[in-house]
């Protein structure tokens, strides 16, 4: 689809959010940094709906806090997160289940189980794109949003 394409839709975009954008947009230094801000734009134009997985936020906020040794980059974007408004996914029982199936280590120690609830969620939803620079999404089907225009 191209942007005009998914600015026609009758509904708005869908888009589950991984833990790697939430880093990426704190992170000025993560090299994917611009990359998010650009795409984070284009859903602001699309009026994109996100969704946030509550385990994103919490592997994010915890790789912010420990890989990066940023307490007050973790805990703003923490605060940030859980502002009204923002739209965060309870990870339930029945998700946990779901996502199991998806999970396994034989394929890639790179493939953690929370992108398995990250997958579970998208479709539970039918979300239109998972905001994720993780190709493993595509290999299931799903569209990235770097994908999307």
């Amino acid at each position: 689809m191209n942007k005009t394409s998914l600015l026609l839709r009758n509904k708005p975009l869908l888009v589950i959010a991984d833990a790697d954008v939430i880093v990426a947009q704190a992170y000025a230094d993560d090299t994917s940094h611009k990359q998010v801000l650009s795409l984070s734009q284009l859903l602001e134009e699309l009026g994109a709906h996100i969704l946030f997985p509550s385990t994103a936020i919490s592997e994010a906020v915890t790789t912010l806090q420990r890989k990066f040794s940023d307490p007050h980059l973790a805990a703003s974007t923490l605060n940030l997160l859980t502002e009204p408004g923002i739209d965060i996914e309870n990870i339930d029982e029945g998700i946990i289940r779901e996502a199991k199936k998806l999970f396994d280590l034989s394929v890639s120690k790179h493939n953690t189980f929370f992108d398995c609830i990250v997958a579970t969620v998208a479709k539970k939803h039918h979300a239109d794109a998972i905001f994720s620079f993780d190709d493993w999404y595509s290999k299931l089907g799903f569209k990235l949003v770097s994908n999307l225009n």
